[in-house]
């Protein structure tokens, strides 16, 4: 493989640069490929639930899809946990972070924001501030982040729900990350 003649980014020519551009680009291409893989490792994540995380993550994405949303949002209900397993104190950032560069303003706030409104559904157990949402009421997205987590989040964790299989969705994974590849900033 080519690789560029400096050890210094300071040193770098103009044809160091279009070389490495073109790598990233190629890079970038495969991203879809990558998170389908990490999503598929979710099967071995976080125990104590009824079903693993990759089932959780395939019926928050199958219930948005039955309820007619938007291919963005059923990406975003299939991914939405994808940082659990490296970052499982902060996974919803994590996941945010991931999809930022291919899903709208309003997709990336209720990933980024989802893993405080689920506390609505148990924080009250464990003595927390169930509402602690609520410090977020007035912002535009509040409501959506709501309704992702009441009708597809919080109900994704039965074993015996007719869940669709990942092959449904890998298709709108692939075109979502798609059309970004090429407009990804690079580094």
């Amino acid at each position: 493989m080519e690789t560029v003649g400096f050890t210094r980014m300071a040193d770098g020519t103009r044809e160091d640069y279009l070389l490495l551009e073109g790598l990233e680009r190629e890079h970038a291409a495969g991203t879809a490929d990558r998170v389908l893989r990490h999503l598929r490792e979710l099967d071995h994540s976080l125990g104590g639930y009824r079903v693993d995380r990759l089932q959780h993550s395939l019926q928050c994405a199958t219930r948005a899809h039955r309820d007619g949303a938007g291919e963005e949002m059923v990406v975003v209900a299939l991914l939405h946990d994808i940082g659990d397993l490296l970052a499982p104190l902060n996974h919803s950032e994590m996941a945010a972070a991931i999809l930022r560069p291919y899903v709208s303003e309003e997709a990336h706030w209720i990933l980024r924001h989802h893993g405080l409104f689920q506390t609505y559904y148990y924080a009250h157990h464990l003595g927390g501030d169930r509402n602690s949402r609520d410090r977020f009421k007035g912002h535009p997205y509040f409501d959506a982040a709501v309704r992702f987590c009441e009708r597809w989040d919080q109900p994704s964790f039965d074993p015996h729900y007719d869940t669709l299989g990942l092959e449904t969705f890998e298709p709108m994974v692939r075109r979502l990350m798609g059309k970004a590849a090429g407009d990804a900033p690079h580094h």
